[in-house]
Formats: structure tokens, sequence, C-alpha cells
């Protein structure tokens, strides 16, 4: 499983709106230019955000985005999930999959569902709380 530069995006979002969420309605462009993502990927990732509840946005003058939840409320695992779908590491995991004729003597699948399972546990014990207390990188203190 490997996360996409959606989910990598979304969670920068998430964490801008968290820390800017003071400062009421923020401007796409603004967040855009902060984060280093284009105008029109936020557009690809910010409705998604609004329609599950975690942002909301107002257009015209002085419109912007901003966090509704709280940031402790927003949980890693499901921002992925979200903007991820599944986060099942092999097919036969995913939500909704038929059942796989050969997993009575699949040798690999309780690997592949241990991993599934550590890997959503990890995400869901995640918030964007935590993630704003997380120290920035040491390649950037350096510059």
């Amino acid at each position: 499983m490997m996360i996409s530069t959606r989910g990598r995006y979304a969670l920068r979002v998430m964490i801008d709106l968290a820390e800017h969420r003071d400062d009421g309605y923020i401007p796409m462009k603004e967040i855009a230019e902060r984060q280093d993502i284009s105008l029109k990927y936020l557009e690809r990732i910010l409705p998604a955000l609004t329609k599950h509840g975690y942002i909301e946005g107002v257009h015209g003058k002085g419109g912007g985005y901003r966090l509704v939840k709280a940031p402790e409320e927003c949980i890693v695992g499901d921002i992925l999930r979200l903007t991820e779908g599944d986060l099942a590491p092999v097919a036969c995991l995913e939500c909704g999959a038929k059942p796989c004729p050969r997993a009575e003597e699949c040798r690999t699948f309780p690997m592949w569902r241990d991993f599934y399972r550590l890997t959503n546990d990890y995400f869901d014990c995640i918030t964007v709380a935590v993630l704003m207390k997380t120290e920035r990188p040491a390649e950037e203190e350096d510059e």
C-alpha cells in the first residue's frame, strides 16, 4: 500500500487549517501558497473534506475554508480512507471484495490480513492534533 499525493496533501491541508483555525475562513489561495499545492489540486481535495464534515467553505468576499471538527477529532485513518479509498494492501482484503477461492490454502493471506490490521490501527491512533505537535524534519531547521 502506498499513500498517494491526494492523501498526503489532504493531511497537509487539515494541519494547515487546524493551525489557522482562529483566523476565520482561509482563502484557498493562502492554503495553496503555504502548502505549495496547486489550486487545481486543492479543488479536487477540498470538496471531499467538505462533504464528509471536516471543513466548510464559504464563497465570495471574505470566503475560504475552515476546520469544522476539533483537530483531536480528525483521525488520520479516516482522512486517508476518505482520500485513498480502502487501505487494503491486497485486492482480496478490500471492502466488498469477493471471497478469494484460494483463501483456505493461501500461505500469505494471514500476513496481509495482519498488515492491513496494523496499518488501520496505526493510522486510527493518530489525529491532526498529534500531527500539529510533530516536530519538523531536521533538514528544515538548517535553512
